[in-house]
């Protein structure tokens, strides 16, 4: 069983895990979809993603420095 006090941080990073291994599923279509428009905008996205990916980890280092 998980304890009480470690059920946040286990919920977190289910959902971290959840949300990016979805979209990391679903990139090349939504790529392939908006690069039949633009092949620029698809590119934009791709690094979106990934700076989205890093940045959350950028984040958490901030408030974890404060403390």
């Amino acid at each position: 069983m998980i304890a009480p006090e470690n059920r946040g941080p286990v919920l977190a990073a289910a959902i971290f895990l959840l949300v990016f291994g979805v979209g990391a599923f679903l990139l090349p279509k939504i790529m392939l979809a908006v690069g039949s428009y633009s092949t620029a905008a698809a590119g934009i996205i791709a690094v979106g993603f990934v700076l989205a990916f890093f940045g959350v980890f950028w984040l958490r280092s901030r408030r974890q420095s404060g403390r």
